[in-house]
């Protein structure tokens, strides 16, 4: 696996990380860090998608008053 910012990772790094993950937090942290973890996810991709319907809600509207526009002329 080859990840931009930290070069080529094996199981070995991964398997430590999750272990120094693990002291950190505890196992009975975990699952309730995944779950926030996932709500974030959830709620940025909502953003976005709302932020591409505005940009097309706008794009249209615009389009829509050209086409009002050419046919007052």
């Amino acid at each position: 696996m080859t990840l931009l910012f930290l070069g080529s990772i094996g199981i070995t790094e991964i398997l430590v990380l999750l272990l120094i993950v693990l002291l950190i937090f505890g196992a009975k942290k975990i699952p309730e860090l995944m779950k926030s973890f996932g709500k974030g996810v959830k709620s940025f991709k909502e953003g976005i998608n709302g932020i591409e319907e505005d940009i097309n809600a706008a794009s249209d509207s615009k389009k829509d008053s050209a086409r009002e526009e050419e046919k007052k002329q």
